[in-house]
C-alpha cells in the first residue's frame, strides 16, 4: 500500500513525457509566433463547441488536453505578443520570464509574508530596489507588485486618501485630465468616492493635462467648501502617448499641500531610457507611482507595480493584525508584503522580472525600450511620405495616431472609412492595430512597443493600411 501514488499525482515517467511537451508546445510559440496570424476570426460556435463540455468524472490523457488547449485556445487566440500586434498596449513577454511563471507555479511560491528564511521576500525587496533606483525615487521609498496596472493605482490612490484624508472622504476630490486612463475612476469608485468628487480637467490640444485650468478648478473648489487632495498625472495617455508636465505639476502639487499620483502602466517605464525620461522629467518627484512590468518592461501577464515615495506610507495604509498571523508579527525586522497592499495570499509575481534582469541585464531592458520609442517615429517617417494620411499626434514614448484621408469626403465618414480600415487588417490577421477617438476624429492608432518588431513589420502594416484605404468605398458629401 505504501507504494501507491498519491491522489492527484503523476508518475514520475509521466511527469517528465507532461513537462517535455508542454515545454516543446512553449518554445514552438516563441520560434514560430512571427509566422502566425495575430489573430484568427473564430466564430463563437466554434469555440464553444469544442470547449463547452460536461465535467471529467474520469481522468482524460494529457496528449488529448494539450490538443484540445491548442485547436480550441491557442490557435485561435489574439497573440497580444506578435510583433504586429500593435493595438492597445502589447504585451511582448520574454521566454526567460515564462519559465520563472512555470517555476514559481510549480513551486507553488507564497510571497505574503517572511515566513523563515525566506529567500522568496528578499527576492521581491531586492527588486523593488531595482526599481527604485532606475525610477529615482528616494532611499525611503517602497513598493510592492500588483496584478498590473489597475491595482497599482488604486493601490496609490489608497495611500493617498489614508495620508491626505484620515479618512474623511466627505467632500475630497481628486484631479485629472480627460485622457486618463479609465481605471483611475474605477479604482476611485471602489475606494469610495462619489462621481461629483472626481474632477475631470479637459487637456490641451496635445492631450496633456493643461495646469491652468487644473489651478482654476482647484481654487473655484475650495471656494465651494470642496477638499482638493490628490492630482493624477499620465505618464503616457493610452490615447496618444501624451506626458503630462509631471515635474510643474510635482511644483504645482507641493506648493497646494497636494498628493501627486503618477499612472505610468505603459509609459512610465521609458523613464529608465535617457530619451523616455526627457519626455517624463519629474516623475521621481511623484508620491506614487504605478508602472505595468507586463507591458513595456516584457514581462508575462501578470505584473504591475506601485511605489510610493514614502513606504512607511503603504504600511500605515494596509497593515492589520490577526491571531493568525501572529508568526508574521515575529518576523517584524523583515518586510511582510500583506502588510503593504490588499493581498495576503500572493503568488510570486517579481521573480520573473529579477530572473528577466538578471539574464538579460538592465541595459537590453534600456536597449529594447528605445527601440518601441523609434519604431513609433519611424512608422510617422513612413506616413510623411504620402499625402493619404493626417498625422493627428506625432509619435511619443512608442505611439502615433494617424488616419487616412480622401478630398470630398465630410468627418462622418472620414470616420466610417478608417474604422473599416482598422477592420479590414484586423480582418486580414496580418496585423492589429486599435482605432480610437481624439478631438471628435475616429483615428488610427499604432502601439509599436514590442522590440522583436522589425521595420519590415512596420512598412508592411502602413501598406496594408494605405492599400485598403485605397480600395474601400464610402458615400462621399452629397
Amino acid at each position: 500500500m505504501d507504494n501507491q501514488i498519491p491522489l492527484l499525482t503523476l508518475p514520475e515517467n509521466e511527469m517528465r513525457l507532461m513537462a517535455e511537451k508542454v515545454f516543446g508546445l512553449i518554445v514552438d510559440h516563441f520560434t514560430g509566433l512571427k509566422d502566425l496570424p495575430v489573430t484568427t476570426p473564430s466564430t463563437l460556435k466554434y469555440i464553444t463547441e469544442g470547449l463547452h463540455e460536461p465535467m471529467p468524472t474520469q481522468a482524460v490523457p494529457v496528449d488529448k488536453l494539450l490538443t484540445q488547449l491548442k485547436t480550441h485556445v491557442f490557435d485561435q487566440m489574439t497573440h497580444l505578443d506578435h510583433p504586429r500586434y500593435f493595438a492597445f498596449v502589447p504585451g511582448p513577454s520574454n521566454f526567460v520570464s515564462a519559465m520563472a511563471d512555470a517555476i514559481a507555479s510549480s513551486f507553488n511560491v507564497f510571497s505574503g509574508a517572511f515566513i523563515g528564511p525566506s529567500g522568496v521576500a528578499q527576492i521581491e525587496v531586492t527588486t523593488i530596489e531595482w526599481l527604485r533606483e532606475l525610477f529615482r525615487f528616494p532611499q525611503d521609498a517602497g513598493g510592492l507588485f500588483v496584478s498590473g496596472g489597475s491595482m497599482a493605482n488604486m493601490t496609490g490612490l489608497a495611500v493617498a486618501r489614508h495620508v491626505m484624508l484620515a479618512g474623511n472622504t466627505t467632500n475630497a476630490t481628486v484631479y485629472f485630465s480627460d485622457q486618463t486612463h479609465s481605471s483611475v475612476a474605477k479604482g476611485l469608485k471602489i475606494l469610495g468616492f462619489q462621481q461629483f468628487q472626481l474632477r475631470k480637467i479637459a487637456s490641451d490640444a496635445t492631450f496633456r493635462l493643461s495646469l491652468d485650468s487644473l489651478r482654476q478648478q482647484i481654487a473655484a473648489d475650495r471656494l465651494q467648501g470642496l477638499v482638493p487632495f490628490c492630482v493624477v498625472a499620465n505618464a503616457g495617455t493610452t490615447n496618444a502617448g501624451a506626458a503630462d508636465p509631471i515635474k510643474e505639476l510635482s511644483a504645482f502639487c507641493k506648493a497646494e499641500g497636494l498628493w501627486l499620483h503618477v499612472d505610468g502602466a505603459y509609459g512610465g517605464s521609458a523613464a529608465i531610457t535617457e530619451r523616455g525620461y526627457k519626455a517624463l522629467e519629474g516623475i521621481e518627484l511623484a508620491d506614487s507611482l504605478g508602472i505595468d512590468p507586463h507591458k513595456w518592461m516584457f514581462q508575462p501577464y501578470e505584473i504591475g507595480c506601485v511605489l510610493v515615495r514614502n513606504r512607511e506610507h503603504l504600511k500605515n495604509t494596509f497593515r492589520f493584525s490577526a491571531e493568525y498571523l501572529k508568526l508574521n508579527e515575529q518576523c517584524a525586522e523583515q518586510i511582510n508584503f500583506c502588510d503593504y497592499g490588499v493581498q495576503l495570499t500572493r503568488g510570486f509575481r517579481a521573480l520573473k522580472l529579477w530572473l528577466s534582469l538578471k539574464a538579460f541585464g538592465v541595459e537590453a531592458f534600456r536597449a529594447a525600450i528605445t527601440k518601441g520609442i523609434e519604431n513609433a517615429e519611424y512608422v510617422e517617417s513612413l506616413l510623411r511620405k504620402e499625402h493619404c494620411w493626417e498625422i493627428i499626434t506625432p509619435a511619443q514614448l512608442g505611439i502615433i495616431t494617424f488616419r487616412y484621408r480622401l478630398d470630398g469626403l465630410d468627418e462622418s465618414a472620414l470616420n466610417e472609412l478608417n474604422n473599416r480600415i482598422a477592420q479590414e487588417i484586423i480582418y486580414s490577421g496580418y496585423a492589429m492595430l486599435s482605432p480610437t477617438i481624439l478631438g471628435g476624429k475616429h483615428v488610427l492608432r499604432m502601439c509599436t512597443i514590442n522590440p522583436r518588431t522589425s521595420h519590415d513589420d512596420l512598412t508592411g502594416t502602413v501598406g496594408m493600411l494605405k492599400s485598403f484605404g485605397d480600395h474601400i468605398k464610402v458615400k462621399p458629401i452629397s
